[in-house]
């Protein structure tokens, strides 16, 4: 098996699946997926940084990210690492839990958990993750088996997570991750322009008369509650986009000059450093 592949399953278009199995060759910069997303570690050790925590991870741990929380995950002094990553359409897997139940309203509620380690519960969660990533990606295994699997696998973490986050509240113990307030008013607007049209750039200058107040105040503010600096947060949502459109059939060219990037090599150097994979290799393993 090469170092890094994609599946993407055009009957289950909610999930996407990647393998990597040699983490030494990959280096994430801090960013953020739209999807709600969880990774098992298959082998070795590295460094999970979610928000404003750090973990060790190791094999047979879960992690979790929630839609728009910015985080990384890197090896550990060149140490060999292997990983699932597996990434969910956040408005299925809401309305999945809603119709289970699971939820009051049909509105994405964050996970307080960053991950599950073998200890912290009887039930195989590792185990089971891996075996619906086996049969997304098993030829041998029938579409209702794949779904079935993987909606089986989801209700019943998502229960669980549940479950959990109630018993820590009332137990009065501190919860992994906390959701963090909604950023105010005039940084959602800065937000909102900046994803307004991909293909610009705005000056600084028009962002801090949005958000009346300074380029430091600006910056600071909005990295505080965006977990990402206003370039950083732009450049995160082209990566965003350039996925949608990469899978949609456009031409890599015609990706890089849509969403402004000055040539393909930028592009590329940008889609790599966000994603740990080139665009050609993430189109290759579709």
């Amino acid at each position: 098996m090469s170092k890094s592949l994609f599946w993407r399953n055009p009957d289950i278009p909610q999930i996407e699946l990647r393998r990597v199995e040699d983490g030494r060759k990959v280096n994430y910069a801090p960013h953020s997926h739209q999807q709600w997303s969880i990774g098992a570690i298959t082998h070795g050790v590295a460094r999970y940084q979610y928000r404003q925590d750090s973990y060790a991870i190791a094999e047979q741990d879960l992690v979790m990210m929630n839609p728009e929380w910015v985080h990384s995950c890197n090896p550990v002094d060149n140490q060999p690492w292997a990983y699932w990553m597996m990434y969910v359409d956040t408005d299925w897997l809401t309305q999945l839990s809603f119709e289970a139940g699971l939820l009051q309203q049909p509105h994405w509620q964050p996970i307080s958990r960053a991950m599950i380690r073998p200890q912290d519960h009887s039930h195989l969660w590792y185990q089971d993750y891996c075996r619906v990533a086996e049969a997304f990606i098993d030829d041998n295994s029938d579409l209702l088996e794949k779904q079935s699997l993987l909606i089986d696998f989801l209700l019943s973490l998502m229960s669980w997570l549940r479950d959990v986050s109630v018993s820590v509240a009332d137990s009065q113990q501190p919860q992994l991750q906390k959701p963090e307030p909604l950023p105010p008013q005039a940084l959602r607007q800065v937000a909102a322009l900046l994803e307004q049209n991909l293909s610009e750039t705005p000056q600084l200058s028009q962002l801090t008369a949005l958000a009346d107040c300074s380029e430091g105040h600006l910056i600071r503010s909005f990295k505080q509650y965006f977990g990402l600096t206003p370039h950083a947060y732009l450049i995160n949502r082209r990566i965003q986009y350039s996925q949608q459109l990469l899978k949609q059939g456009m031409d890599i060219v015609d990706v890089a000059q849509q969403l402004a990037f000055s040539d393909q090599a930028h592009f590329q150097r940008t889609f790599k450093r966000l994603t740990a994979t080139t665009p050609g290799q993430y189109l290759k393993n579709g």
